[in-house]
């Protein structure tokens, strides 16, 4: 271990991420993370990624969130998905149709600029999302069917109320999401101009917000550099500064970290993870939450089109033996399109283990022919999925299918699922509103603008449209169930794991939180001897 060790910083050092004069620790007030890539944008309205979530969780604060609890077997602060409470909204009440919400805002309020929240900066920043047409817009309007603004109202300086033109269940949950953020209008209106009225040009680059932290520097590809808000309501954070350094190469930032030029190390792969494990300098965080791994099928394209196919697909997947070999055994079996920690969830109807004698016989059926090409795509700096593709290729020939590798660049591979011309494509993703008809509605309603998979079942449209606006938990409950057996069955994905959320950091590390966009919270950090 000690030889590995040695060679890992010696590499870490050659590619240049591990200086003599970070081998010094840092102090205890700063962290310093290495991540594959810095935040794309720190606007609130620009689509949410990995490196996005994060930088959200971290410079912005919800109205409510959900109460933390521990893990037993993680040690991590996890939420509690049963027990809502305040955040920048001290309290809130929700009408007895479920219809309306209101929220009496928590007084004494300060942004890093020192100034107070207001009912102000919360409709500035609800109108703000509404005007963007993007994130925000998409919440209100795809999940709790609100039309127009008029559905936003001040009632007094301290006090909001949101109006829903039917009931949803989804009234209080979907505002601890981290995607929906209050703005410190009076610091973002500085920046206004004619042109630009609600400051976009200034938030893609800059911070404005009531949250734990600001951003003291933005260096996009470089690093992002976190200042603790001296006037947070929670009290200032213990880690008063966080550096954020983009390391693109996982291999360097396992590097980095055992070399002690930094604290943390996000997005290792299973083997690297199995190495942390065994230096007694590391320690590994993990949490099986509600991230997955899939291969999405575009069903408009043949043969995909026929659900026989997609079956047959699923019945040829060796996941034993990726599990072994690619996850080191630290992954666990996707068995639906819900995730296993959230409620309704059920693999009831999961019936696809690896049968290639299955899997010919429905390809026959199908009419599918020997030396049928279908190209699968993944991105060109994700190790795991290049190797599982390379297995895939190799066992679908077993069954007459040649698959047509595509390595891409980010950038392509998302451009070329939204035009939908890619077949099959691998998506690591989650539903981070704890509901199933939240997480169903994203990922199987033909309606979602994020279905990629173009699928299209109208019982399931049906049962997940009446279960949005449904207050009959019972009902919705069976209901969401019934989609699962149904996507099952349809198989729009091909389903691989739940790798969990893992993180390695230095023993110093004394803490560890986790929440649904699977991005570090800081606040929660600390470090000791």
């Amino acid at each position: 271990m000690k030889r590995i060790g040695l060679k890992l910083l010696a590499g870490a050092m050659i590619f240049g991420v591990v200086h003599t004069s970070n081998l010094l620790a840092a102090p205890a007030d700063v962290l310093i993370v290495a991540g594959p890539r810095t935040p794309e944008s720190l606007d609130p309205a620009y689509p949410p990624t990995e490196a996005v979530h994060e930088a959200r969780r971290n410079i912005y604060d919800r109205l409510l969130v959900y109460k933390m609890q521990k893990d037993e077997k993680s040690g991590a602060l996890v939420e509690n998905f049963d027990e809502l409470e305040g955040a920048l909204a001290e309290s809130h009440e929700v009408g007895p149709d479920y219809k309306t919400i209101t929220f009496h805002l928590r007084k004494g309020v300060k942004s890093p600029a020192g100034n107070e929240m207001t009912a102000d900066d919360v409709m500035w920043s609800f109108e703000a999302g509404w005007a963007s047409r993007a994130t925000f817009h998409w919440y209100m309007s795809e999940f709790l069917k609100i039309k127009d603004l008029n559905a936003f109202e001040k009632l007094d300086d301290y006090t909001v109320r949101v109006t829903l033109p039917d009931p949803s269940l989804l009234i209080d949950k979907i505002w601890a999401n981290s995607d929906i953020v209050i703005i410190d209008s009076k610091a973002a209106k500085e920046h206004a101009t004619a042109d630009d009225p609600y400051a976009a040009r200034y938030l893609a680059t800059h911070s404005a917000s009531f949250g734990p932290y600001y951003v003291e520097k933005f260096a996009p590809g470089k690093e992002v550099i976190y200042s603790a808000n001296p006037n947070y309501y929670r009290g200032e954070a213990e880690l008063k500064k966080v550096i954020f350094r983009e390391i693109p190469t996982s291999s360097n930032r396992l590097a980095a970290l055992s070399g002690g030029a930094v604290d943390v190390a996000e997005w290792l792969t299973p083997r690297e993870i199995a190495l942390a494990k065994r230096s007694p300098k590391l320690h590994v965080w993990q949490v099986f939450g509600n991230y997955s791994h899939w291969i999405e099928i575009n069903t408009t394209i043949a043969p995909l089109d026929d659900q026989k196919v997609r079956q047959a697909l699923n019945y040829l997947i060796p996941r034993e033996a990726i599990m072994k070999s690619v996850y080191a055994d630290t992954a666990r079996e996707t068995k639906s399109i819900i995730a296993e920690v959230y409620p309704d969830y059920t693999e009831r109807n999961f019936h696809y283990s690896y049968d290639l004698d299955k899997a010919k016989q429905l390809l026959q059926e199908a009419g599918v022919t020997d030396g049928t090409k279908i190209e699968l795509a993944y991105r060109n700096d994700e190790p795991v999925e290049e190797e599982i593709a390379v297995i895939l290729s190799s066992v679908f020939k077993k069954a007459g299918i040649d698959l047509v590798l595509s390595k891409l660049p980010a950038a392509s591979l998302v451009n070329r699922y939204k035009e939908g011309s890619i077949a099959m494509f691998f998506r690591r993703d989650m539903a981070i509103v704890p509901d199933s008809a939240y997480s169903a509605n994203l990922f199987v309603n033909s309606n979602s603008w994020v279905n990629y998979t173009r699928y299209k079942n109208e019982e399931i449209d049906k049962l997940i449209n009446k279960s949005l606006i449904s207050t009959d938990r019972e009902s919705r409950s069976k209901d969401m169930k019934k989609v699962q057996d149904l996507a099952i069955d349809g198989a729009p994905w091909i389903f691989l794991f739940n790798p969990g959320y893992q993180l390695v950091t230095n023993r110093s590390v004394k803490s560890y939180s986790w929440y649904t966009p699977n991005g570090n919270s800081w606040y929660d950090f600390s470090k000791g001897k």
